[in-house]
């Protein structure tokens, strides 16, 4: 099995106003400690000679993700570096559309370890989509993050989607949920 370590969105202002103003400082705070939790990873899975690919999501017009704003730009704890992959794509998706699948391909990967932003769309879809594509896929469980939504607070929705994920399958092919210390490359 060939890894490859894929982080979806981690753009500057992927969390702007994803929460009431009182909420917005904490979600803030939870976004830095998994961004770090993922550069560990990043760092370690350069150190053993695993690709790193990197997502960055495109959008247009006002959105605070648009294309060429300040807030669409990548934190810079997990920038690419020179020779790595980083894809850009438009939606939830991150095969719909991107280089992805042939960025996997020419590296040999069948198991990817996930984490980013945001957790019921990007990492959710990215994560279905990977495993009926006939990959293996490790999601990180304390490396994924999302604003609040509705009723439900951040951490709420990482626990459902940790749970509802893990076990996941398409065949022989399926979702397992680690935490970011279980991850071995």
């Amino acid at each position: 099995m060939t890894t490859a370590l894929l982080i979806i969105d981690v753009q500057k202002a992927i969390l702007a106003g994803a929460g009431a103003p009182d909420r917005q400082p904490v979600l803030d705070r939870a976004l830095d400690v998994v961004v770090g939790r993922l550069h560990d990873l990043q760092e370690k899975a350069r150190k053993a000679g695993v690709p790193v690919v990197v997502v960055q999501h495109n959008d247009q017009g006002d959105h605070r993700l648009a294309k060429g704003l300040p807030g669409w730009e990548l934190r810079p704890e997990i920038a690419p570096l020179p020779g790595e992959a980083l894809v850009h794509k438009t939606a939830c998706d991150s095969f719909y559309e991107t280089s992805l699948q042939d960025e996997l391909q020419k590296r040999g990967i069948t198991h990817l370890v996930v984490g980013g932003c945001m957790t019921q769309y990007c990492v959710d879809t990215t994560t279905r989509r990977a495993v009926t594509m006939g990959y293996d896929v490790t999601l990180i469980s304390d490396g994924h993050m999302t604003g609040d939504r509705g009723a439900l607070t951040y951490d709420q929705i990482i626990a459902h989607h940790n749970m509802l994920l893990d076990g996941f399958d398409a065949g022989p092919k399926a979702v397992s949920v680690k935490k970011a210390a279980e991850i071995a490359f």
